[in-house]
């Protein structure tokens, strides 16, 4: 269901039922009072939270508690510019939608390697994550590629994220064998070193797109 921002926090009781799927809340005037009326709409799978315009700090770790508690079947989540949302929000997620495929945490800038290191060891099923614009190191990016999503991963967007080095993109091409989409443009300590270790997938063609910046 698609509101095309028009929803509140007031009105959006009247969209929810128990058989809801799919929910489009993208540049609507939510917060977490919002999130906690999803609590009888179990068999939900998708949620949009985006904000395009502008930064969201009306949405936070509070609101995520509650709707991954409520919704435990939620396989696509988008959360970008919710600059409220925490590692305490998508640990929540992690322990609670174990098949969770899609997730944009983009633009949220309260994010640590804790929450990679979270999805790593419990989302199997994550085939594509966006992390660009956050403050997450190589570390977190290890701790992902290693867990129990390295198989499944596909699209992984970590543009923009200034501390990552050389060992993320290299720990990336190592342990994600079905990597398709590699974005990790804007990241100024990544090396040639780095497109080194990415010449074998393009040669071989497995790569449909791929960004990086030269410094």
């Amino acid at each position: 269901m698609s509101s095309h921002g028009t929803v509140t926090d007031t009105n959006i009781s009247q969209m929810l039922h128990s058989g809801l799927q799919k929910l489009d809340l993208q540049d609507c005037k939510v917060s977490d009072s919002a999130l906690k009326q999803l609590s009888n709409c179990r068999q939900l799978k998708e949620i949009v939270l985006n904000c395009r315009k502008e930064n969201c700090f009306n949405i936070s770790s509070e609101g995520i508690k509650a709707m991954a508690l409520a919704c435990p079947y939620l396989c696509e989540i988008a959360l970008w510019r919710c600059c409220s949302v925490s590692d305490e929000g998508i640990l929540a997620l992690a322990h609670n939608c174990r098949l969770l495929r899609i997730l944009t945490i983009s633009g949220c800038s309260a994010i640590t390697d804790a929450s990679l290191l979270a999805l790593g060891q419990n989302c199997s099923f994550l085939n594509s994550i966006n992390f660009s614009v956050t403050q997450v190191t190589d570390e977190g990016v290890i701790g992902l590629v290693t867990g129990v999503c390295s198989q499944s991963l596909k699209e992984i967007d970590m543009a923009r994220c200034v501390c990552l080095t050389d060992e993320a993109v290299e720990a990336v091409v190592t342990c994600c064998p079905n990597i398709r989409i590699l974005l990790f443009h804007g990241c100024p300590l990544v090396t040639d070193r780095a497109r080194e270790a990415l010449e074998h997938l393009v040669r071989q063609n497995k790569l449909a797109q791929l960004t990086w910046t030269v410094y």
